[in-house]
């Protein structure tokens, strides 16, 4: 078994973006999403049998799409959010000593990206690392960003909260650093915190951004890094994705 585990979640429906497919099989410059991150997940040479957790009735299209890349595939079985996606993809990760969490919908990022964030988990060995952006404002290329978790710190820097843009007050709003969802857990840690998850929250779902909470109040410092907006971006809606082909073009 490998020491390290990736597992992308990829359960997210296309119907934002007008598409008859899972989001993460809308194509970008040409070619699904997924493909793009599973390229720069082997580049790593991490994990040479990623682990996609997607829906019930996806699985023969990933199947199709997918079909000349490793893959393990798990089922989430219920949409109850990203914590519920990565639980799911517990048997499959047994015996990893580390689990990178990754989304479907980020095409960019690169292998280096990755590596960072691997290696600066193994280094550090706290209980989460996590990669982070910073961007100008909320507006024109960047205004994708202002869905995205806002990075709560104190004053003397320490991350005490992510807090997802809907149950943000105005204040927390304004926070220019971000959420990209790039995380790496210590997994027996990660094992044991999912089922204390709560879903008293907007959208009634279960967070991974909860975890950075319970990781702080026992102690724990969690470790990040930088990385540029456009590295980093997500596609949801048909703006982010003629961003995106922009980008690639």
């Amino acid at each position: 078994m490998a020491q390290t585990r990736v597992i992308i979640l990829a359960a997210g429906e296309g119907k934002r973006m007008g598409a008859d497919v899972p989001k993460p099989l809308v194509e970008v410059a040409g070619r699904p999403m997924i493909e793009h991150l599973l390229e720069s997940v082997r580049d790593t040479g991490i994990d040479e049998r990623p682990i996609l957790v997607v829906a019930p009735h996806s699985v023969e299209t990933f199947n199709e799409v997918c079909r000349d890349q490793s893959c393990e595939y798990v089922v989430q079985e219920e949409q109850l959010g990203t914590g519920d996606a990565a639980r799911a993809a517990e048997e499959a990760a047994n015996g990893a000593e580390t689990v990178i969490v990754l989304y479907g919908d980020h095409p960019f990022l690169s292998s280096e990206i990755i590596q960072q964030l691997h290696d600066m988990h193994r280094d550090a060995k706290p209980f989460v690392s996590m990669i982070t952006t910073k961007v100008p404002n909320f507006e024109g290329e960047f205004s994708a960003f202002e869905r995205w978790g806002r990075i709560l710190r104190d004053e003397v820097g320490h991350v005490v909260g992510i807090r997802e843009a809907k149950d943000c007050t105005e204040e927390e709003l304004k926070v220019s650093e971000v959420n990209p969802a790039l995380y790496a857990f210590d997994a027996a840690w990660l094992w044991d915190r999912l089922p204390e998850l709560s879903n008293k929250n907007a959208s009634g779902e279960y967070y991974l951004t909860d975890l950075i909470e319970m990781a702080i109040e026992e102690g724990g410092d969690i470790v990040t890094t930088l990385a540029e907006p456009m590295e980093v971006i997500g596609v949801n809606t048909p703006e982010d994705l003629a961003l995106a082909e922009k980008m690639y073009g």
